[in-house]
């Protein structure tokens, strides 16, 4: 029996058997001493009893979910004992039962997780806030309760509801909103699936997912089917079969350049920030634009007025910090950063990211065929900011001002002995992102909003190569700056229609330069475009019609162009009945920024993309059309859903694919149309959840100035699995899964010694990619718990392994001429070994 075979049995057996195992059993009696010890383990309290006061009662023990103070209540009503809580200790004795003339409660979702923060309202003017396990207690001379919480159906609930025990009062989603889910707890707590088509995020209310143990937004969107990174980084994130600079991501309107630290394997975004994140595969909204993938809109404004927090946390890379501040009534500071460690400390997490990024780079010295005797030192860091600003003015305005910055620091040492003294050389690599944002937004009445922002966004890699042998000192730039401004306008015109408008001005300016000191080589290249674009948006979505309809226009005017482009978008999801959605997705869209690869030493080896602008002639405007449909059921746990798709860009350049093969330095423009299929399956079953997501591809390239014209994309993977079998109970968490995908085209040489017909020895290759690597294969853990210190501290740990088994997969290859023996030689690039990481962090 093959490994895949047997894998594929595995997961059928974890996913089909698993949720009837643990489902079983029924409630039964059991002793009251057991039901004891197991709310000391889960609530972390300790009972204070008379071994003779407990004896001889049998009881159903409560639902694990209840809050603590609802169990007391549960086990008092069946029992002649009584509970007083002092501090972590719970004492148990016997008496007469004291009438308080009190019920109590708890709030908790529809999977029966407890919802903080719900507003419970009685007598008309009393109110109160749940909890973080949702509990609360009331005077019983009220007639009714009325209970609210942000994203949830009110509810009203009558005293003849409550009983001798606590009641369990269950909110629903709200149905009503324009972005009413289709699917809640789509892989994990947090994330969920919209009627818009799009996926949401929501890092506060982040479940786990194997491998993470903290909400890393670039992360966790590898997870869903249709979206992966070729070589398991953040900065190389393929959007059904797009390349990474063709997805858009804007952190509170500004356009983020840089995404990843450690040049990819960790996400740039804080996981402090209690922001929502929205992802468009299709179907994006007219309101965004430079995209001809996906589009990552992630934002951290706050609806309301927080009240003060703080966070500080660490894991084996970095330590952060957050903290909001209610400066007024009106109006709050938010502050987070982040550093790492790296240069100080040497822990195995460094480490193995480490000899995962630097392979086949300069550092490495692995683009040399020969030995050299020389000492080399590395020196990396990253560090990140976020300051936010939030003031409410009067009842109808908000201002909000933002500032981010990102960066990545490598200083890399050489030395070697000549035949007088030491020699020593220092290269550096840095990255630097920085942006800033002010946006107005009114509120003007419950039909009618608007919204006003500026943004400025700063990009900013510099390379310096040093040799070792020669005084050659290679410098390299890549700078970008994006400006602009926005208006939107949203109208509820009736109560089926909505009108949504806006203007955008954009300008973006890129530099490119490269230096060489001893061949005197300068080269500056300058672009700069402004465009202009006017969006208008039609919703049709009646309160209690099966139908959602959002079909918008965006017209892209560049001045330099002297071009108008139209860009529809359509987004239609229909309930056919109850439990099932089908959804039709369009869109037309455009880019004029993207990457190429140059040269693959470019700074350094490591970050060898620089961002270049479309000039209509050379480097064309890219743009895509792409199609979808999909359906989605969902019903007693179980959700299934399945998508076909089809996507067509055009405007792609050889430079733009990192070849490396016959094409790596040819220039031609070109097209790659990508067909596929995205399943996934998900089951339901108590504290356990269990999915598997299936996606098929079909990637070609067709380049009219190369031989073949037509051959398989370098982001082809045909066929991925993912699965994953999740554990939620209470302040536990634990998520084991996989990640299985046949490996990407890779092109080999035709004969096994370089030809001389030129200068230099070349290869003569076959035809392209039509070879794929190894299959892929890797299994995840992660696990996290959370306790409550004080009553206002809570302590999270965490702990996660990626690549359990430590399987050697190979995830690029591509090969060079040895100078030294005239050999061809094969380069292999390796994923991540096994990778343990570990975090903990205090909240207040």
């Amino acid at each position: 029996m093959t490994f895949g075979t047997r894998y594929c049995l595995l997961v059928l057996i974890l996913f089909f058997f698993a949720p009837n195992v643990f489902g079983q059993g029924g409630r039964k009696s059991i002793d009251l001493k057991i039901v004891l010890d197991s709310i000391t383990l889960l609530h972390n309290v300790k009972f204070n009893y008379s071994e003779h006061d407990i004896t001889n009662y049998n009881v159903i023990p409560p639902v694990a979910a209840m809050p603590l103070k609802a169990k007391l209540t549960y086990l008092a009503n069946r029992t002649s004992l009584n509970f007083k809580e002092t501090g972590n200790y719970i004492v148990v004795f016997i008496a007469p039962k004291i009438k308080t003339n009190r019920i109590c409660a708890y709030v908790t979702d529809e999977l029966g997780m407890p919802l903080d923060n719900a507003i419970v309202q009685y007598d008309n003017a009393n109110k109160l806030v749940t909890g973080d396990d949702g509990y609360f207690e009331l005077p019983q001379q009220h007639q009714a309760l009325y209970v609210a919480r942000l994203g949830y159906a009110d509810k009203f609930v009558s005293l003849n509801d409550f009983k001798d025990d606590c009641l369990q009062i269950i909110l629903s989603l709200e149905t009503n909103e324009l972005t009413e889910v289709v699917a809640e707890r789509y892989l994990a707590t947090g994330i969920s699936k919209q009627k818009d088509g799009s996926y949401t995020i929501k890092p506060r209310k982040f479940g786990i997912l194997p491998g993470l143990v903290e909400p890393d937004v670039l992360q966790a969107m590898q997870q869903l089917p249709g979206i992966n990174s070729t070589d398991e980084t953040v900065s190389n994130i393929n959007v059904r079969g797009g390349t990474h600079d063709q997805n858009l991501f804007t952190w509170n309107g500004i356009r983020l350049f840089q995404t990843g630290h450690f040049f990819g394997l960790i996400s740039a975004i804080s996981p402090n920030l209690a922001h929502d994140i929205k992802i468009y595969k299709n179907g994006t909204s007219a309101f965004y634009g430079e995209s001809v993938s996906s589009a990552v809109d992630i934002s951290s404004h706050p609806l309301d007025i927080g009240n003060n927090t703080a966070s500080i946390g660490t894991n084996m890379i970095s330590a952060d910090f957050y903290t909001r501040i209610k400066t007024s009534d009106n109006s709050t500071f938010e502050v987070s950063a982040r550093r790492s460690f790296t240069d100080v400390i040497d822990l195995p997490t460094y480490s193995n990211y480490s000899k995962r990024i630097f392979q086949n780079t300069i550092v490495t010295e692995l683009t040399n065929s020969t030995d050299i005797n020389y000492k080399s030192d590395k020196e990396f860091y990253f560090y990140d900011f976020t300051a936010q600003y939030h003031q409410k003015i009067g009842s109808k305005h908000n201002l909000y001002l933002d500032a981010i910055g990102i960066n990545n620091k490598l200083d890399f040492t050489q030395g070697t002995f000549s035949t007088t003294a030491p020699v020593t050389t220092t290269s550096i690599l840095e990255q630097l992102t920085l942006g800033a944002t002010a946006l107005w937004k009114t509120q003007w009445n419950d039909e009618h909003s608007s919204e006003v922002s500026i943004y400025k966004s700063y990009y900013d890699v510099d390379g310096a190569s040093a040799s070792l042998n020669t005084n050659q000192v290679t410098t390299q730039n890549n700078t970008v700056n994006d400006a602009g401004i926005r208006v939107s306008d949203h109208q509820k015109i009736t109560e089926m229609f909505s009108l949504h408008t806006g203007y955008q001005y954009n300008k973006i300016d890129i530099k490119n330069s490269d230096e060489t000191n001893e061949l005197n080589y300068i080269r500056q290249a300058t672009a700069a475009l402004r465009s202009h674009a006017v969006i208008t948006e039609v919703e049709y979505n009646p309160e209690s019609s099966k139908v959602y309809i959002r079909a918008g226009l965006r017209g892209n005017y560049i001045e330099q162009f002297s071009k108008l482009y139209a860009e529809p978008r359509l987004q239609v999801n229909y309930s056919i009945k109850p439990g099932w959605q089908l959804e039709v997705l369009a869109e037309r869209k455009s880019q004029t920024a993207s990457q190429v690869v140059e040269l693959q030493d470019d700074f350094l080896g490591i970050e060898k993309r620089r961002w270049i602008l479309a000039d209509n002639n050379e480097i064309p405007l890219q743009r895509s059309s792409q199609v979808s449909g999909g359906i989605t059921f969902k019903k007693s746990g179980w959700l299934l859903a399945a998508d076909n798709f089809y996507k067509k860009v055009t405007g792609i350049t050889t430079g733009g694919q990192a070849f490396q093969n016959q094409f790596e330095l040819q220039s031609s423009k070109g097209s790659y149309t990508v067909y596929g299929t995205e399943f996934l399956v998900q089951k339901q079953f108590k504290n356990f959840y269990a999915w598997l997501s299936y996606t098929w591809n079909n990637n070609n390239y067709r380049f009219d100035d190369v031989e073949p014209r037509k051959f398989p994309s370098n982001f082809e993977l045909a066929h991925t699995i993912n699965s994953a079998l999740n554990y939620e109970w209470n302040n536990l968490k634990i998520a084991l899964g996989s990640k299985w995908y046949t490996g990407k085209p890779v092109t080999e040489p035709l004969i096994s010694e370089p030809t001389s017909g030129g200068s230099a020895p070349t290869i003569a290759y076959a035809y392209p990619n039509s070879r794929n690597l190894d299959n892929f294969f890797q299994a995840n853990f992660s696990a996290a718990y959370s306790a409550s210190v004080t009553s206002k501290a809570r302590l999270q740990f965490g702990l996660s392994v990626l690549n359990v088994f430590n399987r050697k997969n190979i995830i690029n290859n591509y090969y060079r001429v040895n100078t030294t023996t005239n050999d061809i030689e094969a380069v292999n690039t390796f994923a991540l070994k096994r990778t343990p990481n570990a975090f903990i962090k205090l909240s207040l």
